[in-house]
């Protein structure tokens, strides 16, 4: 049985294009900048989105905190999203190890930070309080686009408090499909661009951390403060490098299923969902508190995985196509009629 899974696009697996390219990377030491395959990733995405640097790290949560730690010292602070993932999902890294306090602010329906609320937080310079020094965004977040007019806007406020910018593009190419723009149209406005390979992109690991030279240089020493040397990491770089040249103008069909699945779905009784709000490869349903659980079990029994929430998110990626949401779509639908049918039967009986 083939499993679909549904929890993440970061479950995708290595196809054998992939595979082959890992297993035919030329290698050398990272640490000493001799690793080849990680020189040219580096290279390649700093080219791509129109910066002087890069750093190839393990994990966007490495990335992220590596490029936070770069624009701030010890009681400094960054103002960012309440749901953002450098803020929420991270482990409270750049606090814990970075000194830099988190001011965060409640983000819009659209993904956005209102600016005037932004502008209000920005700390005056006064011993009293922690300097802020930087801006941080996400794009997507929630599978939401940022709009390019509104990231325009967010610049020039921040350039006109002397605020840095750092953008978590986790799933940015996510973005750059959506709006049929070029990556460096998005990146131009950041001072540092943190690039995930191991989600839409289909990578098993890595993420690149984009900027100027001065910057990506604190990164680097960040990177090893933390313990993030890497050896011979071309084997892996190479799979991020294929990633960039096969995986990412196929993103647009992530996102076609997505909206597929969404449209299925609303048809089923027992299902919110809103088909409009589909942008990127993200689908938000709601179900009953209580059907949340047992919904989980019956997909499982059918080898299909998601996670177990009354608000359950279901994202797309290469390894699952058409025929499987339209599949899954069924499964959500012989649930709600099994559950109809099971409750008809016990009030009949009452």
């Amino acid at each position: 049985m083939k499993i679909i899974d549904l929890r993440s696009d970061t479950v995708t697996k290595p196809s054998e294009g992939m595979r082959a390219a890992m297993a035919a990377a030329d290698v050398g030491d990272d640490v000493y900048g001799e690793d080849p395959t990680v020189n040219r990733l580096e290279a390649r995405l700093a080219e791509m989105l129109g910066k002087e640097a890069a750093i190839y790290v393990a994990t966007g949560t490495q990335s992220n905190l590596i490029g936070l730690m770069a624009h701030c010292e010890r009681g400094d602070e960054y103002i960012v999203g309440q749901q953002a993932h450098t803020y929420k999902y991270e482990g409270g890294g750049a606090a814990v190890l970075g000194s830099i306090q988190p001011q965060p602010i409640d983000n819009e329906p659209d993904g956005t930070l209102d600016l005037s609320k932004v502008a209000a937080a920005v700390k005056p310079d006064d011993s009293h309080f922690a300097r802020t020094r930087l801006l941080a965004l996400e794009n997507t977040l929630g599978g939401k686009v940022i709009p390019l007019a509104y990231i325009e806007e967010a610049e020039k406020l921040a350039r006109s408090r002397g605020l840095g910018m750092h953008l978590d593009g986790a799933r940015l190419f996510n973005a750059v499909v959506k709006l049929g723009v070029p990556v460096g149209g998005i990146a131009r406005h950041f001072d540092t661009v943190s690039v995930c390979l191991s989600k839409g992109l289909g990578a098993p690991v890595g993420s690149v951390l984009v900027g100027s030279k001065v910057l990506v240089d604190r990164a680097r020493r960040w990177r090893k403060v933390l313990g993030g040397g890497m050896r011979q990491a071309g084997l892996m770089a190479a799979a991020g490098l294929y990633a960039l040249d096969h995986n990412i103008a196929r993103l647009a069909d992530d996102h076609a299923n997505a909206r597929a699945l969404a449209d299925a779905l609303a048809g089923v009784d027992g299902v919110k969902i809103d088909p409009a709000l589909v942008q990127t490869n993200m689908v938000f349903m709601a179900v009953a508190p209580h059907l949340a659980g047992p919904l989980r079990e019956h997909l499982a029994r059918h080898g299909m995985m998601i996670s177990a929430a009354p608000t359950i998110r279901l994202v797309t990626h290469l390894d699952v196509n058409r025929a499987d949401v339209m599949a899954f779509a069924q499964a959500v639908r012989d649930f709600f009629r099994e559950s109809r049918e099971a409750s008809s039967r016990a009030t009949a009986l009452a």
